[in-house]
């Protein structure tokens, strides 16, 4: 049987036991003999998991049984971390000394003696590529052919595409949407996903974003709604409201009353799976999108399933896979997570598992195809059963970047390193790739340093499923949440519909809220959302945060009651623009994985003791400072990331002793004054990025330019041509090369085609850059040997990597 989330809790508990951070820990400590018995009870319960989740279904006793266990094994893992966290906090203590007024006062000795009690008493889911998308001709000609009739009456012309989800409502609505005849037919074209709640302030915002790249998150509902009709006002326009769940007939009138502003003929496509939701929007009958034939069903599958470089696939797996085919009803995400599932399977046997599993039972009477994309989750290996379910706590139809998703696993704790010299953040990405191979991301674009990707509507509800007991959704007005909640994510945004709303959510109030690892929130909040008060509340009370959102805060200080948190990783503070100082009482954080607090424009400067941040890789920082000097930045040996945002006053990044020897990015943006950057000194950087920005450039020093720069891009930035001659002798490496709106830029330079590593050149609004058409071009020999080329928005050269 495939290892249960369960099973793959207790490995990872056991696999922090055997860390290295966790072993000096014991050592400090002298816990030995508790973390023996500890280890030893955890391996006999994993023995006989496997066994007793086989039977759970069939006894609720043991079900029961085995819910509480989970919620033990959290506990276990909690004070481990608080283990961890003190030996940390009394090493950079031996090392640095206290700060004053700080007691040397460790937790109670006793939490193992009364975890293992605990233990033995608890023992009784608007680009799409073609090529994926097979037998929609007919489907797309016809909504196309409903596109382009002319109207009658001066009635909004909504097209609803109706189909039980994973049928490809949405990818045949990118596919009309990216037509070239539909393109011609609109002056504006929009894609929004539709929330499920129908909210009118995000929808609205969502299509003023698609329309004109701005994000208007600080507007309120009446500002939004007339931007909106000044943005759509006379045009034709093509609006896609995707997953559409809510039959709220009100919303949908207000938004139609909108809409009705533009021109008289453009169009509205929803998707939906509802004939209610279709009924009450439609001006048109229903497209009822059914499954593909057999014929394509199975033409799709192959593709998944089979190794394209197979002349022919085995006989006794092929007839296996019609059975399956024909059992999937013409599904074609179904078709496809199958596929991928079985690609890597070589055994007969596996593929008959698949197929006679009972879960197709559910697909023939409930059209309920859940169940069999949760044979893909049971397939996964024990560390991606552990991050799958973290994607619930994203808002559904959003992009999701790589970035963002491996720094909450890092915060969780769900990330290790198993290969040497190789970072948390890479095995991230791996991770990332991987649920990509298996078809449970989709709509992935990898540009620059940039992986991003979405997750199809069913693939969210399953990670909502295998993720019920321990994360949440919950709202600003939720009184309570369950005990055995871990992560919370809240989606309101605005308090319109909040009533009595005291700058704390009731459920933080509650006991149950003390054993948090996240809140986080899905969108941009509103001022007055997220109070001083809201942050004193999680400190004293969720004292096992690990992940902490307080974005777009209305608070002007930080309670210094944070240093509470000891097992805090992640701690998001940016677009605050309210906050101005920053405790000391932060630098006893020593957990702390990541730090934002860019877009704080009124913070006056960082404390002074950021040097006790021993474990800090991510740091973004808007201040006012002229030097990060006294900060003592320059002696985080652990940080990745250097994020330096509208730091206006700044002039030196640091000068002197420098131990950054791990610093593989920096990102530079909107910078008032020429920055003296100590580059010679960055020896790991790999990744720089430029906009807005003005630098100390030196020419005798270009030789002393990062020798291992992988990545670089550059915006608006009048030194560009002065820059890339630095990097004449150090570009050897250079992977990605990408600038944007450079005036400035006026010729590629001759070094590039000596490099034959870089894989990748965007150039976008350069306009005195004119020597790089496509074969043609004077400077287009320089470029040729890239696999991709992008020039103002269009790929002339794009070849897979």
């Amino acid at each position: 049987m495939a290892e249960s989330l369960l099973f793959s809790i207790a490995e990872g508990v056991l696999g922090k036991i055997a860390s290295p951070a966790l072993q000096k820990a014991i050592a400090i400590f002298d816990f030995k003999n508790q973390i023996q018995e500890l280890r030893g009870t955890l391996t006999a319960i994993k023995a006989v998991l496997l066994d007793a989740e086989e039977q759970k279904a069939k006894n609720h006793r043991l079900q029961v049984w085995l819910d509480g266990l989970q919620h033990v094994f959290y506990d276990a893992e909690d004070v481990l971390d608080e283990i961890e966290c003190e030996a940390l906090r009394k090493q950079v203590i031996s090392q640095y000394g206290g700060i004053k007024g700080e007691a040397l006062h460790f937790f109670s000795l006793s939490n193992p003696l009364i975890l293992r009690a605990k233990l033995s008493h608890k023992m009784t889911y608007s680009y799409v590529n073609k090529s994926d998308v097979i037998g929609r001709d007919s489907d797309k000609e016809k909504i196309i052919e409903m596109l382009m009739q002319p109207i009658d009456d001066k009635n909004l012309s909504v097209i609803p595409i109706v189909g039980i989800g994973g049928l490809g409502k949405t990818a045949l609505a990118k596919l009309v949407y990216n037509d070239d005849s539909v393109r011609e037919q609109f002056q504006l074209r929009l894609w929004v996903w539709a929330p499920k709640d129908f909210d009118l302030k995000k929808i609205i915002e969502g299509i003023i974003k698609d329309a004109t790249g701005h994000s208007l998150s600080n507007f309120d509902i009446q500002q939004l709604q007339t931007r909106l009709q000044d943005t759509i006002k006379d045009k034709k326009y093509l609006l896609v409201l995707d997953g559409v769940w809510s039959n709220d007939r009100r919303r949908w009138k207000e938004l139609r009353d909108l809409l009705s502003v533009g021109a008289s003929e453009s169009k509205i496509i929803v998707t939906t799976r509802s004939l209610e939701v279709a009924s009450i929007m439609g001006t048109h009958p229903a497209h009822n999108l059914k499954g593909l034939s057999h014929e394509k069903s199975m033409a799709l599958f192959k593709r998944w399933a089979f190794d394209e470089k197979e002349k022919e696939p085995r006989p006794e797996l092929l007839e296996i896979g019609h059975d399956i085919v024909e059992k999937s009803l013409g599904v074609p995400l179904l078709l496809i997570i199958l596929g991928s599932l079985l690609h890597a399977k070589d055994e007969e046997t596996y593929w008959v598992y698949i197929r006679d599993s009972k879960t197709w039972e559910l697909v023939e009477v409930e059209k309920d195809i859940l169940s069999v994309l949760k044979l893909s989750y049971d397939d996964l290996p024990s560390h991606l059963k552990q991050c799958f379910p973290i994607l619930s706590l994203f808002p559904r139809g959003t992009k999701i970047t790589a970035d963002d998703l491996v720094r909450q696993w890092m915060a969780f704790g769900l990330i290790s390193s198993v290969r040497e010299k190789l970072a948390m953040e890479d095995v991230g990405v791996e991770y990332v790739k991987d649920l990509w191979r298996r078809s449970l991301i989709q709509d992935v674009e990898e540009t620059g340093s940039i992986l991003s990707f979405e997750v199809h509507d069913l693939v969210h509800s399953l990670a909502m499923s295998v993720a019920q007991n321990y994360c949440s959704i919950v709202d600003l007005d939720t009184m309570e949440i369950s005990e055995r909640v871990r992560y919370v994510s809240i989606p309101t945004a605005s308090l319109d519909e909040i009533s009595n709303y005291d700058g704390v959510p009731p459920f933080l109030r509650k006991k149950t809220a003390k054993k948090l690892r996240a809140i986080m929130f899905q969108y941009i909040v509103d001022d007055g959302v997220i109070t001083r008060n809201f942050a004193r509340t999680c400190f004293s009370k969720c004292s096992h945060l690990r992940f902490l959102n307080l974005s777009y805060g209305s608070f002007e200080e930080l309670p210094s009651s944070i240093c509470n948190l000891k097992q805090l990783r992640s701690l998001l503070l940016f677009e605050n623009k309210q906050l101005k100082k920053l405790p000391d009482a932060i630098c006893k954080l020593q957990s702390l994985l990541e730090l934002t607090v860019n877009g704080c424009t009124k913070l006056g400067e960082l404390p002074k003791n950021m040097k006790r941040l021993v474990s800090l890789r991510f740091l973004y920082i808007t201040i006012k400072q002229k030097s990060l000097q006294e900060s003592r930045i320059q002696y985080l040996e652990n940080l990745q990331l250097l994020g330096l945002d509208a730091c206006k006053n700044l002039q030196v990044l640091f000068e002197g002793t420098c131990r950054l020897i791990h610093l593989k990015e920096l990102e530079i943006e909107d910078c008032g004054r020429p920055i003296s950057i100590p580059f010679e000194k960055l020896t790991s950087l790999e990744r720089l990025r430029i906009k807005g920005s003005s630098l100390m450039l030196i020419p005798e020093k270009k030789s002393s330019f990062p020798s291992r720069l992988r990545r670089l891009s550059i915006s608006n930035f009048e030194q560009v041509m002065e820059l890339l001659q630095c990097l004449n002798e150090c570009a050897c490496t250079l992977e990605s090369f990408c600038i944007f709106d450079c005036p400035s830029f006026m010729a590629i330079p001759e070094w590039l085609p000596n490099h034959t590593r870089l894989r990748e050149i965007i150039l976008i609004r350069c306009p005195n850059l004119s020597r790089c058409q496509q074969t043609i071009g004077e400077d287009w020999s320089k470029i040729a040997h890239v696999p991709r080329v992008q020039l103002d928005l269009a790929w002339v050269q794009r070849t897979e990597w």
